[in-house]
């Protein structure tokens, strides 16, 4: 079974920091071609440095590309500065996403929507077009090469989208959404030979963690006692989960939703910490 993803050009978001950072990362040491996508330019460049000039010698293998993903132009430009810098894509990770608590008995909340455009319509708009961008590479192999695989999406999820958490609804609801948008697109794509997949996570040591620990120490130990394997996971176990799912080892999978957790989804219950 092989897991290389070496010499591969994927995209991935949210690259700035936490789960997305640790993604990027991940796949740029294992020999991908990474372009690190984020509305934060200023972070990008603090982790990622400075995007290297077109043709020089000894130039990385990765860039960054800053913009608003919500944009549908920022998306195609996002596909334009990959293609100009790698000259294709194989490899999609929607790992960019917003946590947000909200009182669901609220009638003017727009936290719903806000999530909904964030963590589902950005993820499903570049999903769309980065497929259409494969299945026209596909289209130049020839007829020979008709059973070649044309790529991999890969949704970055939550196990909010199967939990009850009052003050997670419009987070939970996003979350059971993006589940479904994976399972749909996985059957629609799956005739041109593109597979997308999603994990979902908890226990592990995002952005959105790190700042509910630094709010309250208490939630640290919290999280850990909720978890059947007693930890918190860091970023790039997640990472190697979505290393899988990206590579020809996991050829055969589509439409799955990969849960890495710690085994938290087995045990919670409504007061349960929410990360």
């Amino acid at each position: 079974m092989s897991l290389s993803i070496q010499g591969k050009t994927a995209i991935v978001t949210g690259a700035a920091n936490g789960v997305g950072l640790a993604i990027a990362r991940h796949f740029a040491e294992r020999g991908a071609n990474v372009i690190c996508a984020d509305m934060d330019e200023a972070k990008l460049r603090e982790e990622w440095g400075e995007n290297p000039e077109p043709d020089t010698e000894g130039a990385t293998n990765t860039r960054y590309f800053a913009g608003d993903l919500r944009e549908k132009l920022t998306i195609a430009n996002l596909l334009s500065a990959t293609v100009d810098a790698f000259d294709r894509v194989d490899i999609l990770v929607n790992a960019s996403r917003q946590v947000m608590t909200s009182d669901p008995l609220d009638a003017d909340d727009k936290t719903v929507q806000i999530l909904l455009d964030q963590n589902l319509m950005t993820s499903l708009r570049l999903s769309q077009l980065i497929a259409c961008r494969m299945i026209k590479q596909g289209e130049d192999l020839g007829e020979e090469n008709q059973d070649t695989p044309l790529g991999a999406i890969i949704n970055l999820s939550s196990i909010a989208g199967i939990r009850t958490q009052p003050g997670l609804m419009a987070f939970s609801i996003a979350s059971a959404a993006l589940d479904q948008m994976t399972r749909s697109l996985a059957v629609a794509l799956a005739p041109s030979r593109i597979r997308v997949n999603a994990v979902s996570f908890g226990s592990v040591m995002s952005a959105s963690l790190m700042a509910a620990i630094r709010e309250n120490k208490e939630t640290r130990q919290d999280v850990i006692n909720g978890t059947p394997l007693a930890r918190i996971a860091p970023a790039s176990e997640l990472a190697e989960a979505v290393q899988f799912l990206a590579s020809d080892g996991s050829g055969f999978m589509t439409g799955h939703v990969m849960t890495v957790d710690g085994g938290r989804s087995l045990v919670d219950v409504v007061g349960d910490p929410t990360h």
